[in-house]
């Protein structure tokens, strides 16, 4: 080609509109390559640990076992012994403080390689104001992902509580049914979530994977009819990330607390990793045969996306069960109050048992309520105790569980 030619070609080119391009995928970034998930050239089994109880309270770890279970009920409890005000700066405390770089260079330390971080979409549009996206809902999710990728760990974003409600429980922070399968509205603003998601993370490697919903439709025979509306809804809100994020894994959990995998066809896009829950049942290779077969079925990854909450022999023995299939696994949570089952336990504050005893009253019997209140000077001490001692430096770390786990306490 002549000098004159190439000039001419060079000059066209610069003006001659471009097809776009998706963006290209980062350096290092994880992926799915048949049944296993891959960084660079090597298999990364998951060893994750569940950030339990910071963003996404329960009841059951402050010890409520008979008053409020999910977050909204326990921040209305807070906000009933000390104010609104008071309520609010509790709140960011607790958020500053129950999860700190130490306590992900503790997790890296035992040889956790992967954070799971519930989050509720109540962190992005409030209940009653307007149909707004509120970004400051990234603040926590940001730190932890800095956090993770300084020290060279994943980080798996869990849709904890979805808009709606996904399981029509306490977990998920619903009003008791799982109404994101019957609202158009929620489902638009879990897709906007996803989406928003992407945006901020498509070129972050730290971020291993999307969770899009955790533990979705409760065993309730009358919720089970939303069964056939699961697998629609994730494919509706992959293909919106995939627009925007065409790398990161997408991990879908089954029905009925992610244990039904029956409602699930042939994968449907690239990157996906089927996620089981396991609680309380046998450690034995029929207990999981399903989702084996699923596996093998499908060439895909399977993982053990929560476990946990019981005594050290079954924490060894379903470590022991996950990796002799090559499952990865995140047990479920990191910290809790006065227990055994976590990595590190912090004690319960003086007078925490006068807060029990007002949790317990019917919200509606004001004289009940009056009678068992702490004044808002003992619950304001009580609260600024309960603080002081889910900071790292005043919690133990139950050492026997972490060994269970195969990891170095």
């Amino acid at each position: 080609m002549s000098r004159l030619m190439l000039i001419l070609s060079a000059a066209l080119a610069s003006v001659m509109p471009v097809a776009a391009q998706p963006p290209t995928p980062p350096a290092l970034q994880a992926h799915v390559d048949g049944r296993q998930i891959v960084v660079g050239q090597q298999a990364l089994r998951i060893k994750a640990i569940g950030l339990g109880n910071w963003l996404v309270p329960e009841g059951y770890m402050f010890h409520l076992d008979k008053g409020p279970s999910s977050p909204r009920h326990i921040e209305q409890l807070i906000a009933s012994l000390v104010g609104p005000d008071e309520a609010r700066r509790f709140w960011k405390s607790w958020r500053d403080t129950y999860v700190t770089r130490a306590d992900l260079e503790l997790l890296k330390r035992a040889g956790f390689n992967t954070i799971r971080v519930p989050f509720n979409d109540r962190w992005f549009f409030s209940d009653d104001g307007p149909d707004v996206f509120d970004a400051q809902g990234f603040a926590p999710l940001d730190r932890v992902v800095r956090w993770s990728s300084e020290l060279g760990l994943f980080v798996v974003l869990d849709m904890h509580g979805a808009p709606g409600g996904q399981t029509g429980t306490n977990i998920d922070d619903s009003t008791g049914t799982p109404w994101l399968f019957e609202s158009g509205d929620s489902q638009a603003r879990m897709t906007q979530i996803w989406q928003r998601i992407a945006e901020r993370y498509n070129s972050e490697p730290a971020v291993l994977a999307y969770e899009l919903l955790n533990e979705p439709i409760a065993p309730e025979l009358d919720w089970k009819k939303y069964n056939e509306r699961l697998e629609p809804l994730y494919k509706k809100v992959t293909e919106a990330i995939r627009a925007i994020d065409p790398s990161h894994i997408i991990v879908l959990g089954g029905a009925q607390w992610n244990t039904e995998f029956s409602i699930f066809g042939p994968p449907f896009a690239r990157n996906l990793v089927y996620a089981f829950h396991k609680y309380w049942s046998e450690t034995t290779d029929e207990s999981i045969k399903s989702y084996l077969a699923f596996r093998e079925q499908y060439n895909v990854p399977i993982w053990l996306g929560e476990t946990g909450e019981n005594n050290d022999e079954w924490i060894a023995a379903a470590v022991k069960l996950s990796d002799a299939h090559d499952i990865g696994w995140a047990f479920w949570p990191y910290k809790k109050m006065d227990a055994t089952s976590s990595v590190v336990s912090f004690n319960r504050p003086d007078g925490w048992d006068k807060v029990v005893a007002f949790a317990q009253v019917n919200p509606f019997d004001y004289e009940a309520g009056r009678k068992l209140r702490p004044s808002p000077d003992q619950a304001r001490q009580i609260l600024q105790q309960l603080l002081a001692n889910v900071a790292l430096d005043r919690c133990r770390v139950n050492a026997s569980y972490v060994k269970a786990l195969g990891l170095h306490p």
